[in-house]
């Protein structure tokens, strides 16, 4: 433009800082911006919008309320947009008290919070589990005639529902029909999630069969959400029907799934048919993670099939897979429990080569080992090991 003889204006300067700040490049937006300063552009709401919007997203709160304030000494009054941002970056950091705070200065200054500033605040506070002040403020909303929408009540009801107050979740799930309003797939994800949590997959069964009756069909967190609480029970038939249908529908299973499945027949008394899995998720190209070997590795523990779980270790190895302080515990507590300190020394040898840190558990399977096994030269050697690298002993030592 410079070379066209025409300056730049503030819609000019506002599209290149809008443009960077929507990707993220902090620099170039700044760079922009002190640009148009330099050239005696006046910035302008939008110009501000776009900055405090992009370190509120970033979570840089100090930025975004320093911004706000530069806005204020041009004489510039925030809207609901400006206020809602800082509001949600607040929240997201934690920091409810200064969100409340920014919401009172937003009412103060004559600008009346809309849904999408009380839908924020609501999922900050259910977030800090500050289910009674969440409680308020949609009682607020009532007195200042904004109705509730869909995002409110799934809100609330997820919050309830990580609560495990599923009696509540389903108070507000009705309240919601009753107001014509329409769940969607994360509405019945999440009670359905909260049901399953409390053990009632009956009352999951109910909201599965509602959910298709209003023509709304699961997605791969429903399926996940049902085959892993089935697991959990020990239902594997049940989850495999799940999974089944999963695929017939298109629905590629994930390894959190295929974990899932693993994890019911270690539950179920049947590690080696979970091990024989394993082939089911090659087949569909979906690689076992370490939580795939660790929950077999303590399945085979529990059944004291110790060269089995050793196996596992081998074949992670193999397949590039890092064992962490849990695989290695979980060995080396089996070989401790079952007296075989040999194997459990090498293990733990091992696993100082393979540069994991040992920790409490560790030491104390060890030395719970040697002092069953007689050996008390080795579990004083350990328990001094123990206590320089600061963990503090089993008082029964």
């Amino acid at each position: 433009m410079d070379e066209c003889g025409v300056a730049p204006d503030v819609r000019s300067f506002n599209m290149l800082i809008g443009g960077f700040c929507r990707v993220g490049e902090v620099d170039e937006a700044m760079k922009f911006y002190k640009e148009m300063r330099r050239r005696g552009v006046t910035p302008d709401v939008v110009s501000f919008s776009c900055l405090i919007g992009l370190f509120a997203r970033r979570g840089k709160m100090e930025h975004a309320v320093m911004y706000l304030r530069e806005m204020r000494e041009f004489g510039l009054i925030p809207d609901g947009v400006i206020y809602t941002m800082i509001i949600g970056g607040f929240c997201r950091a934690g920091s409810m008290l200064e969100a409340l705070r920014v919401r009172d200065e937003m009412v103060g200054s004559g600008c009346l919070p809309d849904v999408v500033t009380y839908n924020t605040l609501l999922n900050g506070l259910c977030k800090e589990r500050r289910l009674s002040d969440a409680e308020e403020l949609l009682t607020e909303m009532g007195e200042r005639g904004v109705p509730p929408d869909l995002c409110t009540f799934t809100t609330l009801i997820h919050g309830y529902c990580r609560e495990g107050n599923v009696e509540k979740a389903l108070q507000l799930f009705d309240t919601m029909l009753q107001q014509r309003l329409t769940p969607d797939i994360v509405t019945y994800n999440t009670l359905i999630d909260g049901m399953c949590r409390q053990g009632d997959l009956g009352k999951a069964n109910e909201l599965w069969d509602d959910m298709h009756s209003r023509k709304i069909f699961p997605n791969h967190i429903t399926y996940s959400i049902l085959i892993d609480s089935h697991c959990e029970k020990g239902q594997v038939d049940d989850a495999f029907g799940f999974l089944d249908e999963m695929v017939n529908k298109g629905i590629v299973p994930n390894v959190r799934t295929y974990n899932s499945i693993i994890k019911g027949y270690c539950r179920s008394g049947n590690v080696l048919k979970g091990q024989q899995f394993l082939q089911t998720m090659r087949h569909a190209k979906v690689l076992p993670d370490l939580i795939t070997y660790n929950t077999l590795i303590h399945g085979y523990v529990k059944e004291e099939k110790m060269h089995e779980a050793f196996n596992l270790l081998n074949i992670m190895e193999n397949e590039k897979v890092q064992p962490d302080n849990v695989t290695y515990n979980m060995i080396i507590n089996g070989y401790c429990v079952n007296g075989n300190m040999q194997e459990a020394e090498w293990v733990y040898k091992k696993m100082g080569a393979k540069g994991i840190e040992p920790d409490r558990y560790t030491y104390m399977s060890m030395i719970n080992g040697h002092v069953v096994a007689g050996n008390s030269k080795e579990s004083f050697q350990l328990h001094d090991e123990m206590l320089q690298k600061g963990f503090a002993p089993d008082d029964k030592f």
